[in-house]
């Protein structure tokens, strides 16, 4: 099962990332747990400018954008 993590204060982006990497996820048939990370000394830990941010298996994948559904499908099929 993969880890994904969602680095960001919760505002409308940071929501808007994690519906689309849920959809990714299941449309692709990937079991996943998903973890909300709003506390800044844990997001300040991973080496980001910008978030929001996506995390897989503990690397960041994209910081600062909300990537497309099929970016997201193809980092979870790596």
């Amino acid at each position: 099962m993969l880890k994904i993590k969602i680095l960001g204060s919760g505002c409308a982006n940071c929501r808007k990332l994690e519906a689309v990497a849920r959809d990714a996820a299941s449309t692709s048939g990937v079991e996943a747990d998903f973890e909300k990370v709003t506390d800044m000394k844990a997001i300040l830990a991973y080496d980001i400018l910008s978030t929001p941010a996506l995390v897989i298996n503990e690397k960041v994948m994209s910081s600062g954008r909300i990537p497309t559904k099929s970016e997201i499908q193809q980092w979870l099929a790596a």
